[in-house]
């Protein structure tokens, strides 16, 4: 462009010095703009290339933000990871190992949950812990023990005690802690970080009745779906590890089918706990979540 318009200046310029446009002031007024519009299309090139590299810097600078951890929005990524298995209602088929270094048993176990505060579940199978049901709503919870024919609650202290002798809890089971609600929480980069995970801590509130020091979870960065989630005690002892394994879609959302909980401080123990079946936001009645429901003969 730069020597097309010096061509054809210089052009004019030679007409004039010929005498088809006459005049030495005009060739001197002419000699003079080729001097200015030289000067006008350098800056305007060198402004150019200046705009291209600062719109290349600051592209690259959003990908990179776009990439790291602090990008993601850590309370989505918590509130998706409490409502992991749960949605407006949800219904469960599913089995949970127990394995011991002296012996290993298998319950078949049903499951209704409606939103983040309503719990039931039913054991099928075996028969010896058949019809053995547990119910929360809200901060409540309680089980019943259909050989005795008695409904037990159970205080807030009991909820961290093991249910049916697996290695998960009782606030495993029913969920009545939330991180979203019960911690505060943020991204981190721990020293044997992988690049395809995203990191949170989990601190829990002054307030609320958590015996656990805190929590790390791992997520995958493309999805977001658990890989694991580690328990630390209040002197920063990793007391339990729970590996989320096997993800795959039920009723139209992804989740891991398999959870297994390894207690690090009873070797050889650890309990399974697998998916057969799921569905999300189909009705439930209300009947399913009530004291009289756990007392129902089956």
């Amino acid at each position: 462009m730069v020597l097309a318009i010096k061509i054809q200046i210089e052009g004019r310029l030679k007409k004039q010095k010929t005498g088809e446009l006459g005049g030495s002031r005009r060739v001197e007024a002419m000699q003079h703009s080729i001097h200015i519009t030289h000067r006008a299309l350098h800056f305007t090139i060198h402004t150019i290339y200046i705009g291209l590299f600062l719109l290349m810097f600051i592209d690259s600078i959003s990908v990179m933000a776009e990439d790291s951890p602090s990008a993601f929005d850590v309370e989505a990524i918590v509130k998706r990871i409490d409502e992991l298995y749960r949605s407006q209602t949800s219904y469960a088929d599913m089995e949970m190992q127990i394995v011991t270094p002296h012996w290993e048993r298998t319950l078949a176990l049903e499951v209704w949950t409606k939103g983040m505060d309503r719990t039931f579940i039913l054991i099928t199978s075996p028969k010896k812990e058949k019809g053995v049901a547990t119910l929360r709503i809200g901060n409540e919870m309680w089980n019943y023990l259909p050989k005795a024919n008695k409904v037990m609650k159970l205080p807030p202290s009991m909820m961290m005690g093991s249910w049916m002798g697996s290695d998960f809890t009782n606030d495993d089971l029913v969920k009545e802690s939330s991180m979203l609600t019960d911690y505060t929480y943020q991204l981190i980069t721990p020293e044997e970080a992988e690049s395809d995970h995203l990191y949170i801590q989990l601190v829990p509130k002054e307030d609320s009745p958590i015996v656990w020091g805190k929590l790390v979870v791992a997520v995958r960065r493309d999805d977001l779906v658990p890989v694991w989630q580690h328990f630390y005690d209040e002197k920063g002892r990793l007391m339990r590890v729970m590996n989320f394994k096997d993800v795959k879609p039920f009723d139209g959302k992804t989740i891991p089918a398999v959870m297994e909980m390894i207690p690090q401080n009873k070797e050889g123990h650890k309990t399974v706990i697998r998916y057969l079946d799921a569905e999300f936001d189909k009705f439930i009645d209300e009947k399913i979540f009530t004291r009289r429901n756990l007392r129902k003969k089956r």
